[in-house]
């Protein structure tokens, strides 16, 4: 079909308040607004003020008094407990009013904080509904987290609840939580009046007295007890939730999501971005603990009436390469949104893609890939063994949703290999030099978007307006600085080709290390990569590659490092004065796929470095510090 993108992106930039007013049809409100969108309110303005609304009452009740009762809105599927859970809208609505009556008996009211602490297990989305419906302003901490981090969160966010569990579940191992929960209190200034834990089999844990509550049995007996929580009126731009976001300084960032403006854009980009209609099975296989976890695994699918897919588990080693394919097979996914660091993680185990073929692909029509860049080769990787569109957008946890995509459910535009497609309607973007100027088409520089930003986007930062400014509006007036540097080509493509630190500066000339990535990963014994810059005397800073080998890759010892040398050198030049490759293990990454590569720099360079909080694995900063070091680089 032909696309209808242009005409579309044409009638926002037209009339923006008309676009969203019509978008905002999709909900239910209690009242109307008063304003489309007031400039004048908070930091750059708010859309729907005036408007009262309540995000839990859209996303579950009234799919079970529209006639979705018995459709499926959850599915719970554990690689590691080998277990499949399934909700139907109604049996989600009882266990979210069972949920949401345990809060309100701990005393949980409109406006208070519960910070949610678990594993991706059916509770935590339920805890996030249960919030949502008491009108609570809930906050997501990644399952596993450090003490100290979560203690600043608790801190910043002074919640009333915590809700946790007794362990999360990895490949190798058991992690208990309850330490990690009971020293995060101790730590924190603030103390929760209550922690509601969810004991799970695989290792339960002891409870404090007068402190900690089994949330299983308070959540049966509400249930048994047939208990009501109407859903409670908040005003559109009320917060819903606050996500932290790792900061520069190393205080988090609380990013403010409302719940009018977010409900609008989520429902709205399902169909026409996604191309997924309600009924349908919708997978994003990320952690509930991350913004893609907010967005798609709970808040969008449902706000459209889909069923979502909610998995525990990693997409190779458990057991195999072929994990996302059994789970695409036994729960009819029309499509799958992950990171491009899960791709190149089943292409390195099994790149022939041998495994593809096993699996019943009967209902899969797409592949979205967002999170870290997305380089050609994996890409043309899955279209050639998946045989499905493979879409590339980008977007960040301020926004809550794409800023650029395919959007192929307003008709497919043509794929540019290394591009995450064109602006959303909502957003206008622009490249600036460092000195706030417009560049050409085809000029590197610093990504922006011109305010307003569109409904669901962070207002501000949690209790900090002035941080909020001075990261993100100040240093390009009138713009929201995304923080990642790129090019817009002649036919309105955004490339984006590192984050603004990755830029690297050899004699004069900024590089992007994207760009370097993206050959180093034609390689055909490649199966992942990394390019940082480092310290060098004479031209400021040398890119560095670090490469992971495909699974069976078998050469003689340094031909890969070699022959990726000289395709760097052939396709970007001697002026990148690209020299030096280290074959490694593995890549450190957190636990959203985004390689740390400001971390890897810091050892290259042996600068003072700290763990990462959310590192997957402590142990591959050692790797990479041997492997350096053999080559004489960081010692």
């Amino acid at each position: 079909m032909a696309s209808r993108y242009h005409e579309v992106y044409a009638d926002w930039k037209r009339d923006p308040e008309a676009f969203w007013a019509e978008a905002a049809e999709a909900i239910d409100w209690y009242r109307r607004w008063d304003r489309i969108f007031d400039p004048r309110e908070d930091v750059y303005g708010r859309w729907f003020v005036g408007a009262s609304c309540n995000t839990c009452y859209n996303a579950v009740d009234r799919h079970v008094t529209g006639g979705r009762a018995d459709q499926l809105a959850l599915v719970h599927d554990s690689a590691y407990t080998g277990k499949v859970t399934r909700y139907t809208y109604a049996e989600l609505m009882r266990e979210v009013v069972a949920t949401a009556s345990a809060l309100w008996n701990q005393g949980i009211r409109k406006g208070n904080r519960v910070i949610i602490y678990m594993p991706m297990v059916p509770e935590a989305a339920i805890a996030m509904l249960a919030c949502a419906r008491l009108g609570a302003i809930h906050s997501v901490v990644f399952g596993g987290f450090a003490a100290r981090e979560l203690a600043t969160r608790i801190d910043d966010a002074t919640p009333k609840v915590i809700i946790s569990a007794s362990c999360g579940l990895e490949p190798s191992r058991v992690v208990s939580y309850k330490p990690l929960l009971d020293a995060a209190i101790e730590l924190a200034t603030h103390k929760p009046d209550a922690c509601l834990i969810l004991q799970r089999d695989e290792l339960r844990c002891e409870l404090i007295p007068g402190r900690d509550v089994d949330l299983g049995d308070q959540v049966a007996r509400e249930r048994a007890a047939g208990a009501w929580v109407d859903c409670v009126r908040v005003a559109a731009t009320d917060p819903l939730y606050v996500l932290y976001t790792s900061g520069t300084t190393g205080q988090p960032k609380g990013v403010v999501r409302d719940n009018g403006g977010h409900m609008v854009m989520l429902k709205w980009s399902m169909e026409n971005e996604f191309g997924i209609k309600p009924g349908e099975v919708f997978w994003a296989a990320s952690d509930v603990g991350w913004v893609v976890g907010h967005s798609y695994i709970v808040y969008a699918p449902l706000l459209h009436g889909c069923t979502t897919v909610m998995f525990e588990g990693k997409p190779v080693g458990t057991p195999d390469a072929g994990t996302f394919w059994r789970v695409i097979a036994d729960h009819g996914v029309v499509s799958l949104f992950t990171a491009p660091t899960a791709f190149r993680a089943i292409k390195g185990q099994d790149p022939q893609g041998l495994l593809v073929p096993n699996y019943d692909f009967s209902k899969f029509r797409a592949l979205f890939l967002a999170g870290e860049r997305a380089d050609p080769e994996t890409i043309k990787w899955a279209e050639r063994h998946l045989k499905v569109p493979v879409i590339d957008h980008w977007w960040q946890t301020e926004t809550g949703a794409p800023i650029t995509q395919n959007p192929i459910g307003l008709g497919p535009l043509p794929v540019k290999y290394g591009s995450p497609g064109v602006p959303m309607p909502g957003y206008d973007i622009r490249v600036l030099d460092d000195a706030g100027h417009e560049l050409t088409a085809g000029a590197l520089g610093n990504v922006v978007l011109r305010l307003p930003l569109p409904p669901g986007c962070l207002p501000t930062l949690w209790k900090a307006d002035k941080r909020f400014r001075q990261s993100y509006l100040d240093e390009f007036p009138g713009y929201y600085k995304t923080a990642d540097a790129g090019l817009i080509d002649e036919d309105g493509y955004l490339l984006v080709m590192a984050r603004t630190d990755d830029i690297i500066n050899v004699a004069g000339h900024r590089l992007s290390t994207g760009a370097m990535e993206e050959v180093l990963a034609e390689h055909p014994d490649v199966a992942e990569c990394a390019v940082i810059g480092i310290a060098d005397a004479m031209k400021g800073q040398v890119p560095l590659g670090l490469v992971v080998l495909n699974a069976g890759a078998v050469r003689e010892d340094g031909a890969v490092e070699r022959e990726a040398v000289v395709l760097v050198r052939e396709r970007i030049g001697p002026v990148a004065a690209f020299k030096t490759v280290v074959t490694i293990k593995r890549l450190p990454k957190t636990r959203s796929g985004k390689i740390l590569r400001g971390t890897m720099q810091k050892i290259a360079d042996k600068e003072e470095w700290k763990m990462p909080a959310t590192i997957d694995d402590p142990a591959i900063l050692d790797e990479i510090k041997a492997a350096l070091n053999a080559r004489g680089i960081g010692v």
